[in-house]
């Protein structure tokens, strides 16, 4: 996900599984892939992940790598 703040973004404005890699923030939990900001209609189902507990997570389907920044 990008670094603006997350009351700064739309939902639905950024493209689904672009990025290899997205460092996400504690503003950005729950985790999802596609994210909360993605567009959801050409992407693969939605699913959360609990990154709290490890910090790091690579989506199933898409293989991005979600990185947690406390």
């Amino acid at each position: 996900m990008s670094k603006q703040p997350a009351d700064s973004r739309e939902e639905g404005t950024e493209e689904a599984c672009a990025k290899r890699r997205y460092t996400i923030t504690l503003e950005d939990l729950p985790l999802s892939c596609p994210g909360k900001y993605m567009k959801v209609w050409n992407a693969h189902p939605r699913v959360y992940f609990p990154i709290q507990e490890t910090g790091e997570y690579r989506c199933p389907y898409c293989s991005a790598e979600y990185v947690l920044e406390i």
